[in-house]
């Protein structure tokens, strides 16, 4: 297990997640991120999942569970947390729903390649420096199907102009290493993303940054 992983997961508990709908994506996405989850991410998440999708930084699942997946879409639950893995392929029920315990920074072992992956709300929880957590781009890659989609969305840090609320957040979470975003940049993502990938779409959306890419960089 990486320090750069190990404290951003380490905060879901059974009663974190049980409040995490409420006050993540209810309350801080709409008025500290300024980035609704229905309006905003959940479409996103919607628009470019896949029938073969990996979810990393599962959270309480709420993007598959919500998304109106068809069925024959099959998901693959990936996260360091065994609470969070239990509770989101709870929440899916969905048959053949898998879960893997791994740490994101570290490659995935073996072959398996997925038409989509999604990384919602996890790059801004890895502690260091964006240029040494960008790396996860460089393994994922290896993962998609020819054709296939990695997308996301996460907090940026300083520059994005946060409110007051968003600052006052942002203060506590990266003081207690929930969040290690202080230096995470638009440009910075753009720059990494495009050392992987020839086609990257990214899109900004209050203190949030929504990221696709595909084509990648062999």
């Amino acid at each position: 297990m990486t320090d750069s992983s190990a404290a951003g997961a380490a905060v879901y508990s059974p009663l974190t997640l049980a409040v995490y709908d409420a006050w993540v994506l209810g309350i801080s996405n709409r008025y500290a991120w300024r980035c609704p989850t229905r309006e905003v991410l959940l479409p996103f998440f919607r628009a470019n999942v896949r029938p073969r999708h990996l979810d990393i930084g599962v959270g309480t699942g709420y993007y598959p569970a919500k998304a109106q997946l068809s069925s024959q879409t099959h998901i693959t639950l990936l996260d360091l947390n065994p609470s969070s893995l239990e509770a989101a392929k709870r929440r899916i029920g969905r048959p053949g729903t898998r879960t893997l315990q791994h740490d994101v920074m570290q490659p995935i072992p073996g072959e398996e390649r997925f038409d989509s992956i999604s990384l919602f709300y996890l790059l801004h929880c890895l502690s260091g420096p964006l240029d040494a957590k960008a790396a996860i781009f460089g393994n994922l890659k290896h993962n998609l199907q020819p054709g296939g989609v990695l997308f996301g969305a996460t907090i940026l840090g300083d520059e994005a102009q946060h409110n007051g609320f968003g600052r006052k957040l942002m203060q506590v979470y990266n003081k207690k290493g929930i969040f290690g975003n202080l230096g995470d940049t638009q440009v910075g993502f753009e720059a990494h993303l495009r050392e992987h990938f020839r086609d990257v779409t990214l899109k900004r959306e209050g203190c949030v940054l929504l990221f696709r890419a595909a084509q990648p960089i062999v």
